[in-house]
């Protein structure tokens, strides 16, 4: 099995790729051209890289990244730096989404490719009936109009939501995890539909890499993917 892995360089999705090969897995990464990127995982024969920026592929590079993986991961996120969160390209999440999901729909596969997206539990998932607080929706309002990767988020989600629910080639889920932090292990987790507890006032820890472990499991777990295809499950550290 094949996974194709983006943002490779991060913290979550570096630990995604760790985690793909603990599993034996074969793994395609794209990362910017000059990304720092672990010592291993140049010396491992299982990983191919690729240095580019995603965007800037053309859509025959794209469909050449995707062709024979059986699943694609999308950890991108916007850099905590002032020109990460407001400079270009600012729908990096969402047009880097709707571009490969594309390219796998382009390859026509046999059986339909995975994609899992890194996403936030700051993104309400209105489709499932989700409430938030007045308090809550005007932080969000705010959020929306100051901060471009709160849109972007929400908005990688919704095309998931809207555009490939009937998609023979791409079944997806979404991943949502709240504050996240660093830890060395694996450790207890807890999954659900959607959040048990308010994600601005009184927010839960997510361990990054409990959150590859679930998303690597959903791909070598084939009860667990049908458990949660189609959704927005939110995961939290027990």
């Amino acid at each position: 099995m094949t996974t194709l892995v983006v943002g490779a360089s991060g913290a979550t999705g570096r630990l995604v790729v760790d985690q793909l090969l603990l599993q034996g897995q074969m793994v395609k990464v794209v990362v910017r051209a000059g990304s720092s990127l672990p010592a291993h995982f140049q010396l491992n024969k299982k990983i191919s890289i690729t240095y580019a920026d995603l965007l800037d592929l053309s859509d025959e590079q794209l469909i050449e990244q995707v062709q024979g993986c059986e699943a694609v991961v999308c950890c991108l996120g916007h850099n905590l730096s002032f020109k990460g969160i407001f400079g270009q390209p600012r729908r990096l999440v969402t047009e880097a989404t709707q571009r490969l999901c594309q390219a796998v729909e382009a390859t026509k596969p046999k059986q339909a490719i995975k994609f899992i997206l890194m996403n936030s539990v700051g993104n309400q998932n209105k489709a499932a009936g989700e409430k938030v607080s007045l308090m809550h929706s005007a932080v969000i309002l705010l959020l929306r109009a100051c901060l471009p990767p709160h849109p972007d988020n929400e908005q990688a989600a919704a095309f998931l939501q809207r555009s490939l629910m009937a998609s023979p080639s791409i079944e997806w889920v979404a991943v949502r995890p709240d504050s996240l932090i660093d830890e060395p292990e694996v450790s207890a987790y807890s999954l659900h539909p959607s959040p048990i507890r308010d994600a601005l006032f009184d927010s839960g820890k997510t361990s990054r890499i409990n959150v590859a472990h679930f998303m690597v499991q959903l791909i070598t777990q084939p009860a667990l993917w049908q458990q949660w295809r189609g959704q927005l499950p939110v995961i939290y550290n027990d």
